[in-house]
């Protein structure tokens, strides 16, 4: 079930996107993603709009918007390959006409993902906490 997320859910999404990005960004050091989990509390997802995708009581995967920015799309691990990444971008654009993002050049797995739901490459850039590249991406539902 995706439904809109409360805030009792931050600590379930917080460790998808923990899980999620130590084994999707396993070209980071691991150190900058445990780093990162208060900003991601206490900045990040109160300022976005966020939907999680909830079996069994459990949240297995999320996607944060901010204005027409896809801030995260993330699924743990070990409910990846099941349509949860698929229903979320679903659920983004129904709620957006228009939606942009950055992901890392190396994370083949999400370009590719992105690519398949109709995402073309916009621009590359650094991204300036990990000094990796990074492919602007974007979409538009008039096209």
């Amino acid at each position: 079930m995706i439904r809109q997320a409360r805030p009792e859910d931050t600590d379930a999404i917080l460790d998808v996107w923990l899980l999620a990005s130590l084994q999707a960004h396993d070209f980071v050091p691991a150190a900058y993603w445990w780093q990162q989990q208060e900003q991601m509390r206490a900045r990040y997802l109160p300022s976005a709009e966020v939907w999680v995708c909830e079996r069994e009581g459990h949240i297995q995967g999320f996607i944060a918007l901010a204005d027409n920015y896809l801030a995260a799309l993330f699924v743990r691990p070990d409910c990846q390959q099941k349509g949860i990444g698929r229903a979320l971008m679903a659920t983004a654009k129904r709620r957006r006409k228009q939606l942009i993002l950055k992901v890392y050049c190396e994370n083949d797995i999400a370009v590719n993902f992105y690519r398949q739901h109709g995402f073309t490459v916009t621009d590359e850039s650094t991204d300036p906490g990990t000094g990796q590249p990074q492919l602007c991406m974007g979409f538009n539902t008039a096209l």
